[in-house]
């Protein structure tokens, strides 16, 4: 039963990273793959615009999808959207994990005054979601910056923004990490033998909080492009010109009632296939780094 568990968890493991690889690698190679560049104003047609997918009366060859308002071939806008969004969650996950560990890390190991200041600061952004601090610091930025600094550095800001949102999570797990393991015999040795304190943080400590971190940033992920989708879609995200999956959402939602629907529930239905992938892929990973967690599920359901 052991072995049949693993094996299940494996295939679990391998389906979930197939279907991020495909919907991923499709967003990768948007420039191959879609019939048209979006970003190319001569390729636009607005004489085309609002066409149906292919299978409804009214669309066009060349436009498998249909097209946007602009006339803008929709496959090509969501793959190339998709690359902004994948960009997005993990460059936020990528400085969330930068700035989580290194406090986490000092935090833990230095303990004291450092600890209770950096503790206090998480609690205190903990207090507020994910998506309010992003919006109070996508608005503040917008404000002092101007709507044309906010659209032209706008992917790095999202980045910045979504970063600076999430990165107790990863603190907190750090610092419970770091102060269990620094007490531990081998910790102390390397003290005597008179290594420095970078060197054991690194070469000891950091090493045990890997697996955690690898679960945590599978699920951190999907919220970073959920974020990234919910801030473009309250006008707080990228512009049109710059098509993620949540500005298309937006740029499509007053034409539902108008019967153009694709605009969004296409873009929509791809953002989710991506999340769930992504937290697929994490909680496949999370059980096969458990080894008791599937022999558990297994006696439990035959019992």
């Amino acid at each position: 039963m052991n072995a049949l568990g693993r094996l299940a968890q494996r295939r679990r493991l391998w389906l979930c990273l197939g279907l991020f690889v495909f919907l991923a690698g499709a967003a990768l190679l948007a420039p191959w793959l879609a019939p048209s560049d979006p970003y190319d104003l001569a390729q636009v047609e607005l004489r085309d615009s609002l066409r149906p997918p292919w299978w409804l009366a009214g669309s066009l060859p060349g436009h498998p999808l249909g097209t946007d308002i602009q006339g803008r071939d929709l496959l090509s806008l969501m793959l190339y959207g998709a690359r902004v969004s994948l960009a997005i969650g993990f460059g936020a996950v990528l400085l969330q994990l930068l700035l989580g560990v290194t406090l986490g890390m000092l935090a833990g190991y230095r303990g004291g005054r450092l600890d209770a200041l950096l503790m206090r600061w998480a609690d205190v952004q903990l207090a507020f979601s994910t998506l309010m601090m992003a919006i109070v610091i996508s608005a503040v930025v917008k404000a002092a910056f101007g709507g044309a600094f906010y659209g032209h550095y706008g992917i790095w800001l999202l980045i910045l923004i979504i970063g600076l949102s999430e990165w107790p999570l990863y603190a907190r797990t750090v610092r419970a990490s770091v102060m269990a393991e620094k007490r531990k015999e081998y910790i102390e040795a390397a003290r005597v033998l008179g290594f420095s304190a970078p060197r054991v943080v690194l070469r000891h400590l950091l090493p045990n909080t890997l697996p955690a971190l690898l679960v945590i940033s599978g699920a951190q992920i999907g919220q970073a492009i959920m974020a990234e989708a919910a801030l473009s879609f309250l006008g707080l995200g990228l512009p049109e010109t710059q098509p993620s999956l949540g500005s298309l959402i937006k740029s499509g939602f007053d034409y539902l009632q108008s019967g153009a629907w694709w605009i969004t529930l296409l873009p929509g239905a791809y953002l989710v296939l991506t999340v769930l992938a992504v937290n697929l892929l994490g909680d496949a990973w999370r059980e096969h780094l458990d080894p008791y967690r599937a022999p558990a599920a297994l006696s439990s359901r035959g019992g």
